[in-house]
């Protein structure tokens, strides 16, 4: 069984196909080893661009060719949505907590923070979790740790109102 899990990086719309190619390489390509492929929603002249700076970085030349792929349709358009709700949902709750003095996630954490709850919830099509899918396991969470240190409260009580903020 395979996932189409996804991997939000946090970028800047001003970055350049360079740019997103180190974020790739920094941030994706430890995981995942060398691409062979991927969904993307930017303009095809850009993704062209990111193909040829990758494979410079990665030291090697490649052919480009494209397949019609009919499954991938709709696909990135489906994640880009789940993801940007998301952020909807979680941005005013953060700046919430952020009144309270609690720790809070900002552009650059928040991804890899989403990114983990979406790998470790449950998919209505698989019935399991990305990561059961990947690597037989979830990741351990904060709420798996039984006993939190005293000194950790206000990320006990920001973990108790995110708690009640996702039932809601």
């Amino acid at each position: 069984m395979f996932s189409k899990t996804p991997i939000f990086l946090a970028g800047h719309k001003d970055d350049t196909s360079m740019d997103t190619a180190l974020l790739v390489w920094n941030r994706l390509v430890s995981w995942t080893g060398i691409l062979t492929s991927f969904i993307s929603y930017s303009n095809p002249k850009f993704t062209s661009a990111l193909w040829k700076n990758l494979y410079q970085l990665f030291g090697t030349k490649s052919s480009f060719y494209t397949d019609y792929h009919p499954q991938t349709y709709g696909l990135a358009e489906k994640i880009i949505q789940t993801f940007e709700d998301m952020v909807r949902r979680f941005c005013p709750y953060s700046l919430e907590l952020e009144e309270c003095f609690i720790f809070t996630h900002h552009c650059c954490t928040l991804p890899p923070a989403l990114e983990l709850e979406y790998k470790t919830s449950v998919h209505a099509s698989t019935n399991l979790t990305n990561a059961i899918i990947e690597k037989a396991c979830n990741p351990r969470l904060p709420q798996d740790v039984v006993e939190i240190h005293p000194k950790t409260s206000s990320f006990k009580i920001m973990l108790e109102k995110s708690r009640k903020h996702a039932v809601r």
